[in-house]
């Protein structure tokens, strides 16, 4: 099953999401959305519709195991030391659904984990991207501090980052910016203080480098690799590389299938 496949079946109203069927794609999704961010070299979009059904879910499920729990613990109250043991079918239940529960709440943990890395390794980036550029390049000109853009959740772009993903981007760099300047900025002139100065062309923030390789399979007809026009080494128009075909898996550059996978013709492994 292919991912727009996947994503359209979800989509349908007439698919009710508590069945096995939505929960065993929903699934499916968070495990693929998983190894996406583990193999992407960048952010990936927030996927959050997906995230507040498994968290529904997960919530579901908690509450089930806590009443079976304390259901089998009334009913061994009720019963004579002779005859309290344990019944069985409700231990194998338990025990499949806190198995359930464990393997979803993995992927949850890896995957927010995984998500935290990127930002606390690229935490400026992030936050001039989730700022209106306008903003970004006022508080750039007429601020000659260290202040970095604090962008509010009506200004950031909501299918990057979650609100609290965003509480923790703007807390983390605040942090770090107090930190520079108590340290050693400072004593810089005030135009040398600030943290997204980009005097001279060359700009102090370090992004994600795209030109990393990533494991693929093609999951359309035909893909072409296609090196963007903005791509770091002065590429001034858009060169298309080899064809992939259905099926074929390749390692190539994350910047040259960074839009095939946005259209879902591509998967990384």
């Amino acid at each position: 099953m292919e991912i727009d496949d996947i994503l359209a079946s979800v989509d349908r109203d007439h698919i009710d999401l508590s069945s096995p069927e939505a929960t065993a794609i929903d699934h499916q999704q968070l495990t693929r959305f998983w190894v996406t961010e583990r193999g992407a070299p960048e952010l990936l979009p927030w996927p959050a519709p997906l995230m507040e059904r498994v968290m529904e879910r997960v919530r579901r499920q908690i509450e089930r195991i806590e009443d079976l729990t304390s259901s089998g613990a009334d009913a061994s109250t009720t019963l004579s030391s002779n005859t309290a043991n344990t019944n069985p079918t409700l231990n194998l239940k338990l025990s499949i659904l806190q198995s359930d529960l464990s393997r979803t709440q993995y992927l949850l943990r890896s995957f927010l984990r995984q998500r935290l890395a990127k930002l606390t390794k690229h935490s400026l980036y992030y936050l001039l991207l989730a700022s209106p550029p306008s903003s970004s390049a006022t508080q750039s000109s007429q601020l000659p501090s260290s202040i970095i853009p604090m962008p509010t959740p009506r200004t950031q772009d909501p299918s990057l980052l979650s609100s609290q993903e965003l509480a923790f981007l703007q807390a983390h760099q605040s942090l770090l910016s107090n930190h520079y300047n108590a340290s050693f900025l400072s004593s810089f002139p005030p135009q040398l203080r600030r943290l997204d100065d980009n005097a001279g062309g060359t700009s102090m923030v370090q992004g994600p480098e795209v030109k990393e390789v990533v494991f693929v399979r093609c999951l359309g007809e035909e893909v072409r690799i296609v090196v963007p026009i903005d791509a770091p080494g002065g590429v001034k128009e858009e060169l298309y590389g080899r064809r992939m075909r259905r099926g074929e898996v390749w390692v190539v550059r994350w910047e040259g299938v960074k839009e095939a996978w946005r259209k879902g013709d591509v998967e990384i492994l």
